[in-house]
């Protein structure tokens, strides 16, 4: 079964593996989970800006069969004009079929206003493996292939086959505290996408945890006067329940 540590990285990028542990379910934890998560900050003086960042992710999980669903709201304001606003929603749905080894399918929806390639939406077949599973280590790496469908900024439009890589790392420190990684590529003849989440969270009080949070995403083909890369950093109150 998933980590709850690490599984809440892997919702909030939308883009994590799914992964298989070979642990049984606690008779104690339902096979229910779910993470929700705000980071604001807002200036005011010489200037006025505002930066948001929500995160809704719920799990379930029952005996070798995993699903997760993870939205996620990101925007910017200054002097109350709007200069980002993105928003992804990603679905999994995982079967384990040994300890290590496991298949899982991947629907992901991203949009963003001011980026070169504004909408995509990929669909994927994934072969995952859990290579490393320790007390304080985790690596699980996956593999698929799929279809994207993009919209871009000049008004043009794409579809074709994509190859479909993942990661998930997650390195706990202490019992209260830990590292996590997650890595998603989606390559195709039109274009390769990168999202990268690297986060550091600590347990505050009960479910709530402080998360510092950053994420790196990139087209390897945009429109002509549109950034390849866009990078966000985020400091979050989370609550798992």
């Amino acid at each position: 079964m998933l980590r709850k540590g690490a599984l809440a990285v892997a919702i909030i990028s939308l883009s994590g593996v799914v992964y298989a542990q070979g642990e049984t379910e606690s008779e104690d934890e339902g096979p229910w989970s779910g993470e929700l998560s705000l980071g604001y900050l807002s200036t005011s003086g010489n200037t006025n800006t505002t930066n948001y960042k929500s995160t809704f992710g719920i799990g379930y999980e029952k005996n070798d069969w995993e699903h997760h669903f993870a939205a996620l709201i990101n925007g910017a304001e200054d002097s109350s004009v709007t200069t980002a606003e993105s928003y992804q929603v990603g679905w999994r749905s995982a079967y384990n079929w040994t300890e290590r080894d496991f298949v899982f399918g991947t629907i992901d929806w991203r949009k963003d206003r001011f980026a070169g390639v504004t909408e995509q939406m990929s669909y994927a077949l994934n072969y995952g493996r859990t290579v490393i599973d320790t007390e304080a280590h985790m690596l699980a790496l996956g593999i698929g292939a799929g279809y994207r469908s993009s919209d871009r900024s000049d008004g043009t439009s794409t579809s074709n086959a994509i190859g479909r890589g993942s990661l998930l790392y997650s390195w706990t420190f202490t019992e209260t505290s830990g590292f996590d990684q997650t890595v998603v590529v989606e390559s195709g003849s039109d274009n390769t996408y990168i999202e990268s989440v690297s986060a550091v969270r600590t347990k505050l009080i009960g479910g709530f945890n402080l998360v510092f949070s950053y994420t790196i995403k990139q087209n390897s083909d945009v429109p002509v006067g549109s950034k390849k890369t866009d990078k966000l950093t985020a400091v979050s109150i989370e609550y798992e329940f």
